[in-house]
Formats: structure tokens, sequence, C-alpha cells
């Protein structure tokens, strides 16, 4: 019996061996299984190399390898990446030194080139970012830098998208971050700008002045025009007026000559009290006269109405014996005050 007991283990130690075994199998199977199922985030690729080659290319999603045989070679990102150009100085073509730094933006167009194709990516274009950028900054002048920055950023953006393009990747844009010029060219840009300002300043008042000049010609010109006008219509109406007054005077002359040629003497009696009224009226208004005296005695003034018309009477009656044709007797002279 003792011998049957050695040549037999004990079931309890064979459960346990049991135990072990499944649990290195099962062991065995996870690592299989995480050998063989791969996972690939969105935005990524990741490259399956078989013993050591290239075979192909993981997608987004889940897929299986062989386990064992393929294993995942290099994970490559996929999403437009910005890459910092580090700042440096740069000579222009007038010898100026200019600090200059820019960014790249870049994406992985095909992962197996981009994986196989070049070591280190990201340093390999930075690198060749700040060569190119020398050789383009230092082809131009100064003002050429600062004002034509787009310019720049094209013929970059041409270059290294053209050396990159084996590699798989594609440069969408390259931007000029900051252009730094030395302290005493910034003085000199500084009072530069102001000068031209002043200048600008200047001129504009100039041309203030000028059209105020202008404007205040055309001004006086249109105003000494209306003027004139004014004075010829005023003149011409001045004219028209003497003229009607001058008509109005020879018919009224001419009618107090007609009214003594037909014996009629109130007409020649209201000729001379008008023009005595007026002359009083004329003598009132003058300026330099202080005192008018009008004579007491209307009787005398009466008188020597009633004297002319007696007198003109005489004329008349003796005109149609005298072979001359009649004439207008001219009025006497009217008296003075107190005289």
């Amino acid at each position: 019996m003792e011998a049957e007991c050695d040549r037999f283990p004990p079931i309890g130690l064979l459960g346990s061996n049991m135990g072990i075994v499944a649990l290195i199998l099962i062991f065995l199977m996870a690592i299989v299984l995480i050998q063989a199922i791969k996972i690939v985030p969105q935005g990524r690729e990741f490259t399956v190399e078989r013993l050591g080659r290239y075979t192909r290319t993981l997608t987004p999603g889940m897929a299986f390898l062989t386990p064992f045989v393929e294993s995942v070679g290099r994970r490559v990102n996929m999403m437009e990446q910005v890459l910092d150009v580090p700042q440096q100085d740069v000579i222009t073509k007038d010898n100026v030194s200019v600090r200059v730094d820019a960014i790249v933006f870049i994406q992985v167009m095909d992962a197996a080139q981009a994986a196989y194709r070049v070591d280190n990516l990201n340093f390999a274009i930075t690198q060749l970012s700040q060569t190119n950028l020398r050789t383009v900054v230092g082809s131009m002048d100064l003002d050429e830098v600062l004002s034509q920055r787009d310019q720049i950023n094209t013929k970059l953006l041409s270059t290294i998208d053209h050396a990159t393009s084996p590699w798989g990747v594609k440069v969408t844009r390259i931007e000029i971050k900051d252009l730094t010029p030395p302290p005493d060219i910034t003085n000199a840009m500084a009072r530069q700008m102001k000068a031209e300002r002043e200048r600008r300043a200047v001129i504009t008042e100039a041309d203030g002045e000028k059209q105020a000049a202008v404007t205040r010609a055309e001004g006086a010109k249109q105003s000494a025009i209306l003027q004139a006008e004014g004075r010829r219509e005023a003149a011409f109406r001045d004219a028209e007026a003497r003229e009607r007054a001058a008509q109005a005077e020879a018919a009224a002359t001419a009618a107090v000559s007609e009214a003594i040629a037909k014996g009629d003497v109130n007409a020649i009696n209201y000729f001379i009290a008008q023009k005595y009224v007026d002359a009083f009226a004329e003598l009132a208004r003058s300026p330099q006269a202080k005192t008018v005296i009008v004579p007491a005695d209307m009787a005398g003034i009466t008188g020597s109405i009633a004297g002319i018309a007696e007198l003109v009477k005489t004329a008349i009656a003796e005109t149609p014996r005298s072979s001359q044709p009649p004439r207008t007797p001219q009025p006497p002279s009217v008296p003075r005050a107190g005289a």
C-alpha cells in the first residue's frame, strides 16, 4: 500500500498543479490578445512591422495583428501641428541685423513616409524653416522685410512645402511672429515717421489755406459782381426817376404856359405858391438851419402874387400886338423870409 501511495501523488497536490498551469495559460492568452488586438485612436495612425519590416498602416479603429510576428512600429500624429521656429538674428540685404522668429503649421499626410523617411520629423522641419528664413530675409532690404511679411510667408511656404513633400508632410502655412530691428534703427524709423507726419500736416494745412483763399476770392468776386449789378440797377432806376421827374416838370411847365397863354391867372398863382411852399420846406429840412423865420405879413405875399398876376395880364393883352411869338414869362424871385 505504501508503494502504491508513493507511485501516485496526492489528489490535493495534483489540484494545485493544475491551477498553476491554468493561470499560466490564461496569462499567455492575455499576452496573445494584447499582441493581436490593437485599437487606434482618432487622429492617429500606427505602422505595422513584421519581423522588423514595414507592412501596412493601421487607421483609427480596431485592428488585429499576428501575435509574436507583427508589432506596432510607429505611432504617428495625423492632426495639424504647430512648430515654433526659435528666434534668430538675420542680416538683411542692406546689412541690418534683424531678430526674427516664426511659427510653422504642418500636417502629416502619409504616416509611413513620415515615420521611415526622416528621423525626428519636428526637429528636421524646424531646422529647415530656420535656414530658409535666413535665406529669404537676407535677400530683402529692411523696409521690404518690415512691410512685406505676406511675401516672406509665401516664399517660405513654397520652399518648405516642396522640401517636406518627400517626407509625407504638408506645410499648410507659415507666419512671421515677430520682427525686431536694432534699437538705433528703431529710433531712426521713429524720427522718420514723425518727420513724415509733420510734412503731411504742413501740406494738409497749406492745402486748407489755399482752399480757403480760393473760396474767399470767389466770394469777393461774386460780391463785387453783385454790388456792381446793384449799382448799375440803382443808377438805371435813378436815371429813369430823374427822366420821369423831368418829363413831369416839363409837362407841368407846358400846362402852366398854356394856361397863361389862355389868360388863366390862377394857374400861375398856384405854380408860384407851390414853389414858394417847397422852398420853405427845403429850408426847414436843411441840417445847417437852426432857425426858420416865417413872414408874419401874409397879405404882402398875396399882394405880390396879385401884382405878378396883373403883370401877366398886361403881357397877355400886349401879345397879339407884337409880331414875336408868345414867350413864357419867368416867375419872379420869391422874397426871402424877413425881407
